[in-house]
């Protein structure tokens, strides 16, 4: 099982949408597919159609006191561990719970056996658990729109990531994902080429070859 976090703490970066559409192509593909929301705000819960959810159903006693995690709900050839606003209350809980953080990522090694692939939507901040999604990550994925925006977040990103691996010191962006690109724009075109001429990070499994992290990436397992 690998447990991939899409990440970035700017907002509208489309880190929603990435991780439905992944979860759906690895489903597709035949791969066992756990999603798990860890945004307030639960985009990624109703996109799937996901309601009636109730505290016991999100990573909530999973972040705040170490409990396993929930039976995930089943949606659309996936399992969703759901999010609800009320998981934003767990962020203050968490800062007096010594090694809260890595709640999430002790909690999915329950689940080694029944998945192939755990994705994460993190909330768009810096928070607790933005922390907590990062830490049980394997790798990160981080979308970057193909904005001026994109290009100012990514000093933050870089802050969180060296914050990130003093914990986790082996903890990679796998990828760097393009998002909101169009062609016609020449503003896009220019953003596009700025990532690809300095963001070229290289996971542990490809560290031979060509980095899988370049833009656009090479193809391989994930």
């Amino acid at each position: 099982m690998i447990a991939l976090t899409v990440f970035n703490h700017a907002g509208g970066a489309g880190k929603t949408s990435l991780t439905l559409n992944m979860g759906h192509e690895l489903a597709v593909s035949g791969q066992r597919v756990l999603l798990i929301d860890l945004d307030p705000q639960a985009s990624l819960t109703g996109w799937m159609g996901i309601s009636g959810v109730a505290q016991e159903d999100t990573v909530f006693a999973t972040a705040v006191d170490g409990l396993p995690l929930p039976t995930p709900f089943k949606a659309h050839s996936l399992d969703v561990i759901p999010s609800h606003m009320v998981l934003a209350l767990a962020e203050g809980q968490m800062m007096g719970r010594v090694g809260a953080q890595a709640h999430l990522r002790e909690a999915l090694d329950a689940f080694e056996a029944r998945y192939d692939v755990v994705l994460i939507d993190s909330p768009p901040s810096l928070g607790q658990l933005s922390i907590l999604g990062a830490l049980a990550a394997d790798q990160m994925i981080v979308p970057v729109p193909t904005r001026q925006k994109g290009l100012d977040a990514l000093p933050g990103l870089q802050v969180a990531m060296t914050q990130y691996r003093k914990v986790r010191p082996d903890l990679a962006v796998a990828l760097y994902v393009p998002t909101f690109y169009d062609a016609r724009r020449v503003h896009d075109r220019e953003v596009l080429a700025e990532l690809q001429a300095h963001l070229s990070p290289l996971p542990r499994q490809f560290r031979s070859g060509k980095p899988c992290g370049s833009i656009p990436p090479c193809r391989g397992p994930p």
